[in-house]
């Protein structure tokens, strides 16, 4: 697990570039008891002649048996502890979309949703609404106004917003008004430390103005929250790795994560596709030590229960990766934050294939592709993901020796 304190010791500033492609979801299982996962069943050349090249083997996000979400799963792949650091989602949407988040403020997520004529949820994202139809109610949302609390709120993507409450006394030890499950209406903002009553409180006046603002707004004519969060004070990238860090995404919670450990944020599109993010690359390689390249589709191909999607996706990844490979990177790392099997249509605990190509320093295995079977007896073997970047600063050769 991250060992900091050692890590800074080891570090040094002379080395490799590393490259890290994190495929969003990427475990997954078969639909039938004889059958293939989705990335056992892509048509992968590219990926498999790495796999052939370097070595591979299967990360544990967390702990076993444990299904994370994608911030601290992204945490992990980063070196840090998942157990103790933490970051709330709001936080990760709230600075991802470029909302500031200070000391004492608030951040949350928000989604928009469909209610019925009884209140009661119908469609949990609003029939997945283009983010111009979600930025239309956001501007909606902007006319609310709360005594003692100001209040910024922009659109993510899709049916996704994030607002940052500021104020004086504010607390985020709030329980999420999503109650991820259609036929029930949205829950009520409650406060889980007597701190945080004043919170809530503000929060569930906002949700009631909220609901009149949006009444006949259909599909997204309620909204949930969910992630409160206050700023983590995470230790950063240049201080703990001696990297020069960069992060190439679409969704604004992975711009999130990677700019509070202190990454620079590479404009992207809404809308780029996965060869778009890797020309990103491409364009600011030179400038940077370490780059991490992130693909949503995976996960929500997953979520959607969608395998012949997902498989797609993954073979479109495979298809653009030559524009990666262009850059020779001296250590380049593919793997996915957590599994998110179309079977279960959620994430799940199941170990994500990793992938480790560095020609000047790895030892080869016996694999043959890239597939969680093959994984399962490759040279990395099963491994905490906070281990990862260790093992990519060893093979970019940016760690002294321990000890005399």
């Amino acid at each position: 697990m991250a060992n900091f304190h050692l890590t800074r010791q080891l570090t040094t500033a002379q080395g490799g570039k590393i490259l890290l492609l994190v495929m969003d979801g990427l475990g997954g299982l078969p639909m039938t008891q004889d059958g293939l996962t989705e990335l056992e069943a892509a048509h992968t050349p590219n990926l498999d002649r790495l796999a052939r090249e370097g070595s591979v083997g299967l990360s544990i996000p967390v702990a076993r048996g444990v299904a994370p979400g994608s911030g601290p799963a992204h945490l992990a792949l980063f070196g840090y502890d998942p157990l103790e650091y933490e970051i709330g989602r709001g936080v990760l949407e709230a600075t991802g979309i470029g909302l500031e988040v200070n000391p004492g403020d608030v951040a949350i997520r928000g989604n928009f949703c469909t209610v019925d004529d009884e209140g009661l949820i119908t469609d949990r994202r609003a029939g997945r609404i283009p983010t111009e139809e979600g930025a239309k109610r956001v501007e909606l949302l902007r006319q609310i106004t709360i005594p003692g609390v100001a209040i910024d709120i922009e659109i993510a993507k899709e049916y996704r917003f994030a607002m940052v409450l500021r104020g004086d006394n504010l607390h985020d030890a709030i329980a999420d008004t999503d109650p991820q499950i259609t036929g029930v209406a949205p829950l009520a903002a409650a406060a889980l430390d007597p701190a945080a009553e004043h919170t809530a409180d503000l929060v569930n006046q906002w949700l009631a103005q909220a609901r009149e603002v949006l009444r006949g707004h259909e599909p997204a004519n309620m909204v949930t929250l969910r992630g409160f969060a206050m700023e983590p004070g995470l230790p950063k990238y240049g201080d703990v790795y001696q990297l020069k860090a960069a992060c190439v995404a679409v969704y604004p919670m992975y711009k999130g994560v990677s700019k509070l450990v202190g990454m620079d944020v590479i404009q992207t599109s809404g809308t780029d596709s996965t060869r778009d993010e890797f020309e990103h690359v491409a364009r600011i390689w030179n400038d940077y030590d370490f780059v991490f390249c992130h693909v949503k589709y995976t996960d929500s191909r997953g979520e959607d229960g969608d395998f012949d999607a997902k498989v797609k996706v993954i073979e479109g990844v495979d298809e653009a990766l030559p524009v990666l490979l262009d850059l020779k990177p001296d250590v380049l790392i593919v793997t996915g934050d957590h599994s998110t099997p179309a079977k279960y249509r959620a994430h799940s605990w199941h170990p994500v294939p990793t992938l480790l190509w560095a020609p000047e320093t790895h030892m080869p295995d016996r694999a043959q592709s890239f597939g969680e079977r093959e994984c399962l007896y490759g040279a990395l073997g099963q491994f905490p993901a906070p281990d990862l970047m260790m093992l990519a600063l060893a093979h970019a050769r940016r760690l002294v020796k321990y000890g005399a």
